[in-house]
């Protein structure tokens, strides 16, 4: 829940470190990250809301939401509850049950992609460290001499 800093506080809380504004843009994120989740099971469940079975019930309905788990974004770890889907159709060559995977947050999925790529490219050590302005371009391999 967000609050309302008064009195020039800092807006940092004991035991968690971060500012207010840093609060308002995870809680942003996880709200955005909900409805996305949200409308990608909604047009899921439209898909296929004319099959049904035997009795006329529907083969695939919502079904609650999932444990919530933190992932961990550029705008640091948000805590999601990805809703749930009830897929009771077949695959008639295999006869397992189909399943609803959701493209926007994997089952396995703990980082975002972004933060992935990221970690996996090495550091980038500027070799102008004291010329200010040639700090900031960009990792290159050095040039021919």
């Amino acid at each position: 829940m967000l609050t309302v800093v008064q009195d020039g506080s800092s807006g940092e809380q004991p035991g968690q470190p971060g500012s207010l504004i840093d609060e308002i843009v995870r809680e942003g994120a996880r709200r955005m990250l909900a409805e996305a989740l949200r409308a990608e099971v909604d047009a899921y469940i439209a898909a296929f809301a004319a099959e049904r079975d035997g009795n006329g019930h529907r083969l695939v309905v919502r079904n609650g939401y999932r444990e919530p788990r933190e992932v961990l974004t550029s705008a640091g770890a948000v805590e999601v509850t990805a809703p749930r889907v009830n897929d009771k159709r077949t695959d008639p060559d295999t006869g397992e049950r189909k399943r609803f995977s959701s493209a926007i947050l994997p089952a396995w999925a703990r980082k975002t992609p972004a933060l992935l790529t990221a970690w996996a490219s090495p550091p980038c050590i500027s070799r102008h460290r004291k010329e200010p302005s040639r700090r900031l371009r960009s990792c290159s391999p050095p040039e021919p001499r």
